[in-house]
């Protein structure tokens, strides 16, 4: 058919052009036709191909479900219990394993839990430690301060009698040579005296640090000079007053400070021990000069030898007077005669305490001057320094030492 419509294409070519434009024509719907009559005919083979394999599809495809169904049945009775076995056996290690993670985590939660139960331990001793020691500080402060208080108010108190006794005329002392009226308060007058000469020598000492500092003159830092050695005469005055009222207080050295009374001689310093102090202080010194200290250090250590060998020949002799006599019945009255013979003679050696006094103070008086004559002004000056910081530090320390907490 096709070779057909080919040969009437052909001929139609060969048609005149009037004819041919029909011709084209009905050669283009014959192209249609057979273009249709293609699709035409492979659609209906499509659909009878499907119509026809679709019944085989459904059939093959039911055979396949029940083959399917039919292995996972056999499967399934053949495979089920070493399959259960297996798993159980898996979740048995599984199992197994989490109760040993589960047991070390135990372990590993106890011991940490243990540690830091210790470590929490050791920080709750160390606090209660610090908090018991915060508390002994502060009792140790808080009784500090309640003695810092106590002696407040002992010194006041102190300072009331001294002054009720001042103005009833205990003790009256005026410059130059007028007599002095003492009573039997005459050791509570003399310590207000006392008082008031460290009063004033503070001040003298101010007054001379201040001018050494300054670099005064040779001429003013002599006069604060001078100034400072008379007041020391004045305390060496007061002294010889007071021994004559109460030896035995100067003696003891109440009036002194404890640590001061740890190196009383005689009711004062040893003039030899205090050279040997100020020596190293005056440094350098001329030979000139360090002959004459060396001197004066040898001297009034002789005479300190002296005095004290006096004062242990006193002791010796007022022992034996005491100690001699009878030992019988003190009714009779050649007992009472001795006795008061006895006690008259120590009275009388007693009396000789007072000149002892007054020897160890005159060598203090002079040891002072005679070191005032070696040295220069500016070296006096410093000497006089050194001494007052020596004693300050020695009444310092008393005051630290009974200040201090008493546990």
């Amino acid at each position: 058919m096709s070779g057909q419509r080919i040969g009437q294409t052909m001929k139609l070519l060969e048609m005149p052009s009037g004819s041919r434009l029909f011709g084209v024509k009905y050669v283009l719907i014959c192209y249609f036709d057979l273009f249709w009559a293609i699709l035409t005919s492979g659609l209906f083979f499509m659909t009878l191909t499907k119509l026809c394999l679709k019944p085989l599809l459904r059939s093959q495809t039911v055979a396949c479900n029940l083959h399917i169904k039919d292995n996972l049945k056999v499967y399934a009775m053949t495979d089920v219990s070493p399959r259960t076995d297996i798993s159980t056996d898996v979740d048995t290690d599984d199992k197994n394993q989490r109760l040993d993670m589960v047991q070390w985590n135990t372990v590993a939660s106890d011991s940490s839990d243990r540690t830091k139960d210790k470590s929490d331990q050791k920080t709750l001793r160390r606090l209660a430690q610090n908090r018991e020691a915060a508390r002994k500080s502060r009792l140790r402060k808080k009784a500090y301060v309640q003695q810092l208080e106590s002696s407040r108010l002992k010194l006041t108190q102190l300072e009331q009698e001294l002054q009720r006794a001042r103005q009833q005329g205990v003790f009256i002392s005026s410059s130059g040579d007028q007599a002095h009226s003492i009573t039997g308060n005459g050791a509570m007058a003399f310590d207000v005296e006392y008082a008031r000469w460290l009063e004033e020598q503070n001040k003298q000492i101010n007054e001379l640090r201040a001018a050494v500092n300054s670099h005064a003159s040779d001429t003013e830092l002599r006069m604060v000079v001078d100034g400072v050695l008379a007041h020391y005469d004045e305390v060496f005055r007061l002294k010889g007053i007071a021994a004559k009222a109460d030896v035995f207080h100067l003696l003891s050295g109440m009036w002194k400070t404890p640590a001061e009374r740890c190196f009383l001689w005689l009711g004062g310093f040893r003039s030899s021990e205090l050279l040997k102090l100020l020596v190293n202080q005056l440094e350098p010194l001329t030979e000139q000069q360090f002959m004459g200290i060396s001197n004066l250090q040898q001297s009034s250590q002789q005479t300190e030898d002296a005095l004290s060998q006096g004062m242990e020949a006193l002791q010796q002799s007022l022992a034996e007077t005491l100690s001699s006599g009878s030992l019988g019945s003190s009714n009779t009255s050649g007992n009472v005669a001795n006795y008061m013979g006895q006690m008259a003679t120590a009275m009388g050696k007693f009396g000789t305490l007072e000149g002892f006094i007054r020897q160890a103070d005159n060598l203090r008086q002079q040891t002072l001057q005679q070191m005032h004559r070696i040295l220069t002004t500016r070296q006096s000056a410093r000497a006089l320094l050194a001494i007052h910081d020596y004693f300050s530090r020695l009444r310092a320390l008393s005051s630290l030492w009974l200040a201090r907490p008493k546990e």
